[in-house]
Order: C-alpha cells, then structure tokens, then sequence
C-alpha cells in the first residue's frame, strides 16, 4: 500500500515542475512572399530569378510545388518542428495531395532541412534528402556558398521529383 500511495505523489510533483517550466511561444513564421522567402537575405537577385524560374518550371510540370525558406531564427525550435509547422501555416503543396516540399536553410543555427509532404516522400526519402544536403548543399556552404548550396540543392530535388536524378 506504500508504493501506491507515493505513486500519485511523484505524479504530482512532476506535473509541479512541469508547470513551473515557462510555456515556449508559438513560433512567428516569416510571411510567404512566392515561393523563395529570403529572410536571412543569402540570395542575390540574380540567384532568386534562376532559382524562381527553376521552381515555376517544376510547378508547371508536375504540379508539385517546391518553396526555398531561409531564416535568421528557429526561435529556439529544433529545425524539423518549426520546419513541419511552417509547411502546414505556409500549406505548401495540394491539399489532399500533399505534394510540398520546403528546402529550409537557417544559417546562424548552421541548420538545414528539407521537409516533404507525405505524398513525395516516396521519392524524396529521408535517406535521398539526407544526400542532397550532404553531397549538394553543404559542401557549397562550407565554402561560405550559401546562395550556390540552395541552387544545387534546389536543383538536386527537382531531379528527384521529376524523375530526372542521376542514379
């Protein structure tokens, strides 16, 4: 009867400490301006119209939509949670269809993530996107290339999507 009655407390105790924790915000997400948002401001306007017309060509092939997003914060969120909750606000992709994927860049964590809707991860599995991060992205932005790992990036997911990648 002893062990059942100090059950309860520990439960109580640890709901006590729960709420003496501060309730994180909601995250403030970036408006969506088209389907390159540059927040962090790594792309020339010159990059931003060939990525563009990258995007809108994907766009009109296939109907998948494909949105880049660069950030000055993740606001304390561990990328994959504000990625997931930015795709739902931004709803990137056809409803029903969940063909969206967001190319999200975050370059004062160092973080990057490509968040895909259900109806492509199929094709751009995380084993795929964890390729194109490492082998497209990243090398460039190790060489302070941010704005030539999104290109390489962009266009390494197209290929995917489309069926056009390189084996």
């Amino acid at each position: 009867a002893v062990a059942d009655s100090s059950l309860p407390r520990i439960g109580a105790v640890a709901l006590s400490l729960a709420a003496l924790r501060p309730a994180q915000a909601e995250p403030t997400f970036p408006t969506l301006t088209g389907r390159i948002t540059d927040e962090a401001s790594l792309l020339t306007p010159g990059d931003r119209t060939l990525i563009e017309a990258e995007l809108a060509a994907l766009e009109q092939k296939s109907t998948d939509q494909l949105a880049v997003v660069t950030l000055n914060s993740l606001q304390g969120y561990p990328i994959e949670d504000f990625g997931y909750q930015l795709g739902r606000t931004w709803g990137v992709g056809q409803r029903g269809v969940n063909n969206g994927v967001l190319l999200i860049v975050a370059p004062n964590e160092r973080k990057v993530r490509i968040e895909v809707g259900r109806g492509l991860e199929p094709y751009l599995t995380d084993a795929m996107t964890k390729l194109i991060i490492e082998n497209a992205i990243l090398p460039a932005f190790r060489r302070g290339d941010f704005a030539g790992g999104i290109r390489a990036g962009v266009h390494d997911i197209i290929g995917v999507m489309t069926g056009d990648a390189d084996a």
